[in-house]
């Protein structure tokens, strides 16, 4: 068989293939020399939003960076991610969890008002404080969907916070002002959930 009509290597033609890119990606990496803080929404039906947000607190905690979180709905419940995070201590980890549990559990719109006004009282502190890497706003989505608190007067402060601060947003329906506004967004997509076949939250996924 003559070098003409021999089989091409699939070896080397996957070598070719992934040195161009290569090359391409460090073309457009060169030109990405910019740094500020990202406001970042994780929104969606899917579950991981609050999760996710916990993931990229673990990895400020590991640069040692300081990290505040506020959770506007959870409060009485003891979550290992809240175990884990005040574990490293106030000079790494600040958390506040100042809800009292889903709308739907107190029944009281005035006090789910107080509450959101508390916690976002809390927030806007940490939001202002240039010590903390990251804020993270547990639910505050579901807070501003129910018109607990005032949408402008909120992304007000988040858009007047030290400018190498990241924030991250979490909760299902977040507001189309706040996606226009943010830096990144991610929409959590369910599209299997074991909760439609009677299977309850668990240890370890849901808290």
């Amino acid at each position: 068989m003559s070098d003409e009509t021999a089989p091409e290597d699939p070896d080397q033609r996957h070598r070719d293939k992934m040195a161009k890119k290569k090359a391409a990606r460090e073309k457009i990496m060169a030109k990405k020399t910019g740094e500020k803080g990202l406001l970042i929404v994780h929104t969606g039906t899917g579950k991981g939003k609050s999760s996710a947000a916990f993931g990229m607190a673990i990895r400020c905690v590991g640069h040692g960076m300081r990290v505040g979180v506020i959770q506007f709905i959870k409060g009485a419940w003891d979550t290992a991610e809240r175990r884990v995070l005040e574990s490293f201590g106030d000079e790494l980890v600040t958390f506040k969890a100042m809800g009292e549990g889903f709308t739907w559990e107190t029944q009281d719109r005035a006090r789910d008002i107080a509450a959101a006004e508390r916690a976002w009282e809390e927030a806007s502190a940490m939001l202002a404080d240039p010590t903390y890497a990251m804020v993270i706003l547990d639910e505050l989505n579901v807070v501003l969907r129910y018109g607990y608190l005032p949408l402008e007067p909120v992304l007000d402060v988040l858009m007047d916070r030290p400018e190498r601060q990241h924030t991250v947003v979490t909760g299902r329906n977040a507001p189309e002002a706040l996606i226009a506004a943010a830096d990144l967004v991610t929409e959590m997509t369910m599209v299997k959930h074991p909760f439609r076949d009677g299977v309850k939250a668990q240890p370890g996924v849901e808290f």
